[in-house]
């Protein structure tokens, strides 16, 4: 008996041998070259460099006996060679070509005899007309043509869908796959949302040991949804729980899902599961579900037959399929989950929501750790500080800032990213690029100062408002000038004194531009919104009105038809109330202001000149100011010398000279 192992039995399910793939595109070139050769030889006579000449021309340079060699007669057609004695024209060529009429049928017989005469030595040849030369030349084109296509269009679409073929790659799922290998983001990665890092861990914890869940028959979440603003971290959990667990990780859009042929996106979600559970335990991860998941119902893209409800109907049904041995969990992530379908939030499917906010300051201060260290930092950077200075900032929001501030040095020619850098990015960042290179009328450099002069005397002397952070009259983005606060924590709620403050403060720029400048401008647009907003929230939504009372009036339109108008759940004359109360604390807080300006009209007086010499003010200079003490720091006129005396220094000498003097 041999002593050689038994070959493996073929597997059920697998493929045929399938010939090498460098023999297949061998024999696809091997065929395109051929019927290239052979439209080639086909088309040399038709391609050959001749001259059409009319008939007349044709019998004088016979009777010239110009002509040598063989005259080939094809059906109506006389092919023929000038003699090089012959004069030609520059650029054109010894063999020509005429035609004659097809009813002359003696053409051969005077062509023979006018030879003669002109004692030429030329030979006659007539060629039977074929109507298959006729055509070969367009069959062998359309031939190459389809060839082209099959080899290089349809075969190739279709090998990477598999044996379905070209329309069959439709059908299949384009999801991305990050093997165990592959995934290197763990927790360490991810700050900023301990807590929902915590309500994760179970899952971590079921994919690496499904046994201890199933000693008590307890089952783990199938679905786990997202929720929380663009850039908070949602993808980057997902990877990091299947880094954590490690498994491979499908990852897929929702938009992905939709195809213009009706039924693809339900064929490529079933295609999906299938592997995953093929692949299992793993991790599906549906990025913005709510493109596929939005409410069902009639409406402008309603109907039993609509794609995106087909595509929901299949992702129900396959995670209704779901065995309790199927290790597999998915994950979706959306910052719409008020238009998600009841069905997809029910228990069974994506029954574990998952806040991910916006990092608090010592979130931030975690993440901003994350990407500095990533950097080469200065030793005047301090995170803390800029934690404190980026309220509202995502994930992504500071990986860009710190991103941007490396750049900014890196121009620059810094050996390391400075304070100042963090700080220009992060303005840059939230507010856009400052524009100092625009030139700016004095007179509306003297209304832009007045009024960010207002901001700031307002922001520092109000208590219940945010710390002053900084001011300027540089232009960024769409602003003339800002004033920057710094908030010494999160606020996750809003006090009245606190509103009233701010709505101060928002007032102050235009009020400061009609006591100083004698005139408005319309700079106060974002500052009248922003108020305008304040007060309505406080008034419909807080209950910070004492005539109307802890009652909503915001109008929530949740009406499922688009073209249902949501009309106003109050009367006529608690819309008037509403309007009165809202206009009651415009008024008291103009009031206000206004007796505080007026109050330190000076100081006003004192920040607008120091905004028009420095540009920029940090909050300490602006306490000096107010204080009455002077600055000492160089102005904008003496650093932009400087900067020109540095460049010219730097600069090589000229060469000499190597003109002579006459």
């Amino acid at each position: 008996m041999s002593d050689d192992p038994m070959p493996n039995p073929p597997q059920k399910g697998a493929r045929p041998p399938q010939p090498p793939k460098y023999t297949r595109s061998l024999l696809g070139w091997v065929v395109i070259i051929g019927v290239g050769l052979l439209l080639a030889v086909v088309l040399t006579g038709q391609l050959e460099n001749r001259d059409k000449i009319s008939l007349s021309e044709f019998w004088t340079y016979v009777d010239n006996n110009q002509l040598e060699g063989k005259i080939v007669i094809e059906g109506n057609k006389v092919k023929a060679r000038l003699k090089e004695a012959a004069p030609l024209e520059k650029g054109k060529a010894r063999k020509i070509y005429t035609y004659f009429g097809e009813r002359d049928e003696n053409f051969d017989v005077r062509l023979e005899e006018r030879l003669r005469q002109a004692g030429s030595s030329a030979r006659v040849e007539v060629i039977p007309p074929s109507w298959w030369s006729g055509i070969l030349p367009q069959l062998l084109v359309m031939v190459a043509v389809i060839l082209f296509l099959w080899f290089f269009l349809f075969r190739r679409m279709g090998g990477a869908g598999g044996g379905a073929g070209f329309l069959g790659n439709f059908g299949r799922s384009r999801h991305r796959l990050v093997t165990k290998e592959q995934s290197k983001v763990t927790f360490k990665d991810v700050a900023g949302i301990e807590e929902a890092k915590d309500e994760v861990g179970e899952m971590i914890e079921f994919l690496k040991n499904p046994k201890r869940f199933a000693r008590l028959g307890g089952r783990v979440p199938r679905g786990v949804l997202l929720v929380g603003e663009p850039g908070c971290g949602k993808t980057l959990l997902a990877k990091a729980i299947a880094g954590e667990a490690d498994v491979p990780f499908f990852s897929i859009s929702g938009s992905d899902f939709v195809e213009m042929f009706v039924g693809v996106g339900a064929s490529r979600v079933r295609d999906l599961f299938k592997q995953a559970k093929d692949s299992s335990p793993c991790i599906i991860f549906l990025d913005e579900i709510d493109a596929v998941g939005r409410k069902r119902g009639v409406g402008f893209n309603g109907g039993g037959h609509d794609e995106r409800e087909q595509t929901l109907n299949a992702i129900l049904v396959e995670m209704d399929g779901f065995d309790s041995s199927d290790q597999v969990i998915v994950i979706a992530a959306t910052n719409r989950a008020d238009v998600l379908d009841p069905a997809l939030t029910r228990p069974g499917r994506f029954d574990r929501p998952i806040t991910v906010p916006l990092p608090d300051l010592q979130g931030r201060m975690d993440i901003l750790t994350i990407y500095a260290a990533k950097v080469t930092c200065g030793p005047d950077v301090d995170l803390q500080r800029l934690a404190r200075g980026t309220p509202m900032f995502s994930g992504a929001d500071l990986e860009a800032l710190v991103n941007e501030a490396a750049i900014a040095a890196t121009l620059q020619n810094k050996d390391h990213v400075e304070q100042a850098d963090f700080e220009e990015a992060r303005d840059k960042v939230r507010w856009g690029r400052s524009r100092k290179s625009r030139v700016i009328d004095e007179n509306e450099k003297n209304i832009t100062a007045f009024h960010e002069a207002g901001h700031a005397l307002v922001q520092q002397l109000l208590p219940d408002a945010d710390p002053l952070h900084k001011v300027s009259i540089i232009p960024r983005g769409a602003m003339g000038g800002a004033t920057f606060s710094l908030p010494e924590k999160d606020r996750y709620l809003y006090t009245r004194k606190y509103c009233l403050a701010l709505l101060q403060v928002c007032l102050a720029g235009r009020l400061s531009e009609e006591l100083f400048c004698d005139d408005i401008s319309s700079g106060a647009q974002n500052d009248i919104a922003k108020a305008t907003e304040i007060v309505k929230k406080m008034v419909l939504d807080w209950g910070m009105s004492e005539k109307l009372g802890m009652v909503n009036y915001t109008n929530d339109d949740q009406h499922i038809l688009p073209m249902d108008v949501a009309g106003k759940d109050y009367s006529e004359q608690t819309a008037r109330t509403i309007d009165e109360e809202i206009r009651r604390l415009i008024h008291e807080a103009h009031d206000a202001t206004r007796r505080l300006l007026e109050g330190h009209s000076d100081v006003v007086r004192r920040l607008a000149q120091a905004l028009t010499k420095y540009e920029t003010l940090s909050a300490e200079e602006v306490k000096r100011i107010m204080d009455g003490k002077t600055l000492d720091k160089p102005t904008v006129s003496e650093l932009l010398e400087a900067e020109r005396q540095k460049t010219a220094s730097t600069e090589p000498p000229a060469p000499p000279s190597l003109s002579k003097e006459k």
